[in-house]
């Protein structure tokens, strides 16, 4: 009487394990962001339109780039608003912020994204997106 229970116990651990897997996946997609940084974001618009940015290409306030002190270009960073929960992903393509208290700037388009073109500035937290 004890084996049947035991392989109905088996097989009922095995459907529930296959029907987790696409969580796991999920939980996996998850992992490919990496919370790195979180402060003061700022942005800079069309007064810059046209200059060339650190990594040489000409930067335009329609797209969604950033500048970061330190991450390599080319990077993805998902930057959220803190105060409403939006978020942008933005692709670093030059470097800053200067100012203090800094820990990124945003193309205008991006900071639209995430509500914080009429202020200004938002607290964020930034976090790095692997190439998974």
């Amino acid at each position: 009487m004890l084996i049947p229970l035991l392989l109905t116990v088996s097989a009922a651990a095995q459907e529930v394990e296959a029907t987790e897997n696409p969580i796991a996946g999920i939980a996996q997609q998850a992992d490919s962001e990496i919370e790195i940084d979180g402060g003061m974001a700022s942005y800079y618009g069309n007064e810059l339109a046209g200059n060339r940015t650190a990594s040489g290409e000409r930067f335009d306030p329609g797209q969604l780039t950033a500048a970061h002190r330190s991450l390599p270009f080319g990077s993805m960073v998902r930057v959220t608003n803190t105060s409403n929960g939006d978020s942008v992903v933005v692709r670093i393509n030059d470097r800053g912020p200067f100012s203090r208290g800094r820990v990124i700037d945003v193309s205008q388009a991006a900071a639209r994204e995430i509500g914080m073109h009429r202020s200004g500035t938002a607290r964020v937290k930034l976090a790095l997106l692997s190439d998974d």
